[in-house]
């Protein structure tokens, strides 16, 4: 992505591009969080189905 000059000083940019990053982790990691509550539950399902007799193939992801 190329750049482009803005009136900005340096400082500025810097802390623009740290602030950019800082929510970004942040994003991240509250992905993460509901990545691994959405497989938790995905896990109880699947025990409770196979408890049931249901057969899971667990080769590939679905």
């Amino acid at each position: 992505m190329p750049t482009k000059k803005t009136s900005m000083s340096k400082e500025e940019e810097i802390g623009y591009h740290k602030g950019g990053i800082n929510t970004l982790i942040n994003e991240r990691n509250e992905l993460i969080r509901l990545l691994q509550i959405v497989e938790t539950l995905m896990q109880a399902h699947m025990k409770r189905l196979e408890e049931l007799g249901v057969k899971i193939p667990r080769d590939k992801e679905q």
